[in-house]
């Protein structure tokens, strides 16, 4: 099990990745999304529409996992995050998402009338995660120990992944 401080899910939670998020739909089922994220040192939030599937999941079921994956075979790392969720008060998910659109978003697409306010309208609330648990891989470790390095320093060996 990992923990918030450690460095490698830090560079995760702190860098701009597209993140999957999962909750689970009413007929039990996984919904699974690609999200843009922030965390603030204790919560991570999500931007998101009160109508989308995900945010009316969390109605009736407030459970969620959070998996962020570097996507790069010579260095594959990620982690899952796991907890409840809240949807917070309108003015702290306007603040949220703000935080998120600065991450994700330039200043001059903020800026701009055609982006910056059309993202602030479909993203009218936040999911505030409350991580339970942490669980993270790095291949690049299990590479050192288990293949003496040969995987990330052989580019022949892992095929690009497309994009």
């Amino acid at each position: 099990m990992a923990s918030l401080a450690d460095v490698l899910v830090r560079q995760l939670l702190d860098g701009r990745h597209i993140a999957s998020l999962a909750t689970e739909n009413p007929d039990s089922s996984i919904h699974m999304v690609a999200v843009w994220y922030w965390f603030d040192g204790t919560h991570v939030y999500v931007a998101t529409s009160s109508r989308s599937r995900k945010a009316r999941n969390l109605q009736s079921n407030p459970k969620v996992s959070l998996m962020i994956d570097a996507r790069d075979p010579a260095a594959s790392y990620g982690i899952t995050v796991a907890g409840t969720a809240q949807i917070p008060t309108a003015d702290v998910s306007r603040k949220s998402n703000a935080e998120i659109h600065r991450k994700y978003l330039s200043e001059a697409a903020l800026a701009d009338d055609r982006v910056g306010p059309v993202f602030a309208a479909w993203d009218d609330v936040t999911i505030r995660i409350t991580p339970a648990s942490v669980i993270a891989w790095d291949m690049r470790e299990a590479d050192r120990q288990f293949f003496g390095g040969v995987l990330g320093g052989n580019p022949a060996y892992l095929l690009p992944l497309q994009r």
